[in-house]
């Protein structure tokens, strides 16, 4: 079995079908897919495919053998970059990922205390989606990351840091921006714009609120990401649910609101892999709690200052 058996039965299972994988993700003949499927299934000596014609679906075997196939490739690709940052230990380089914005409120107490610890070190910053810097952990590619609890994340390690409650964001001029909290109640008959495309806890976090609040949202946008759902807020007049860190990048034309009542949260947490050798991550982590601290008194004098005190 090569890793490129394992590359393409991953590629078909996430694509959906062999005709997918092959000419989006692939760039390779159907046939010569199907071949390589097919040797893969002789190997293992079971069948991963059920084949009609409406398309693939995998089977219990299948399902069971893309799990292991996803963590064997993630291990190989983290073996590789551990062989290439030990190709040059003299130079000390360290990765941070940061969910985009969230490096506003981290970054700057992140820096200082790494600097501490190691003054000539190299920094490098990642922004991504969650589920992206999850898998930039698994594969070795960055050392830590400010991101969601990911469900699906084999080796990685959380820390909480913070509950960030989540506000209703919406444009200035919209007839709920003139209340100082709003209603979920009052979300429902709204144009409503889905943040979590690529945010699966988010989306978690969201569901879980609007089904103890008895309300529907149902999108009629759907965000790729945090830029663009400011955007369509602006652009269309719709509302949308993020957490409270958007403050920090919100245009003129957007306003943000408290919900009323119980308010909703998401957590945000520190990642790492387990496995990690870094002796900067092993004492940055010491310092987590004095990192928090910082962030809340930097957040608290920020505060004191729009308000003029």
């Amino acid at each position: 079995m090569e890793l490129r058996h394992l590359r393409y039965f991953v590629a078909v299972a996430e694509e959906g079908g062999i005709t997918n994988a092959a000419e989006r993700r692939l760039h390779t003949a159907q046939p010569s897919l199907s071949r390589q499927i097919r040797d893969l299934e002789m190997e293992v000596g079971v069948k991963l495919l059920e084949r009609s014609a409406r398309g693939i679906a995998l089977t219990a075997a299948g399902r069971t053998f893309l799990d292991h196939a996803r963590l064997a490739l993630l291990q190989v690709e983290a073996a590789s970059e551990a062989a290439r940052r030990a190709a040059q230990p003299e130079k000390t380089a360290f990765v941070i990922g940061f969910l985009a914005g969230q490096e506003l409120v981290w970054l700057p107490d992140t820096l200082r205390i790494l600097r501490e610890e190691e003054p000539a070190i190299d920094i490098t910053l990642a922004s991504q989606s969650s589920p992206d810097l999850a898998g930039a952990l698994m594969r070795g590619k960055i050392d830590v990351a400010f991101l969601r609890r990911e469900a699906q994340a084999p080796g990685l390690a959380f820390k909480p840091l913070i509950k960030e409650p989540l506000i209703v964001v919406l444009p200035a001029g919209h007839r709920l921006a003139a209340r100082t909290q709003i209603r979920p109640q009052d979300l429902a008959g709204e144009t409503y714009i889905s943040p979590t495309r690529v945010a699966p806890a988010l989306k978690a976090a969201i569901d879980d609120y609007a089904a103890r609040a008895g309300i529907v949202l149902k999108p009629q946008y759907d965000a790729e990401n945090l830029s663009s759902a400011l955007s369509l807020v602006s652009s269309t007049g719709g509302v949308t649910l993020l957490p409270l860190y958007v403050q920090l990048m919100l245009p003129p034309s957007v306003v943000i609101r408290p919900l009323q009542g119980e308010i909703p949260t998401i957590d945000l947490v520190l990642g790492y892999s387990r496995s990690s050798t870094s002796p900067l991550l092993k004492r940055f982590l010491l310092r987590i709690d004095e990192l928090v601290a910082h962030v809340a008194k930097s957040q608290e004098k920020r505060q004191d200052q729009g308000r003029g005190v």
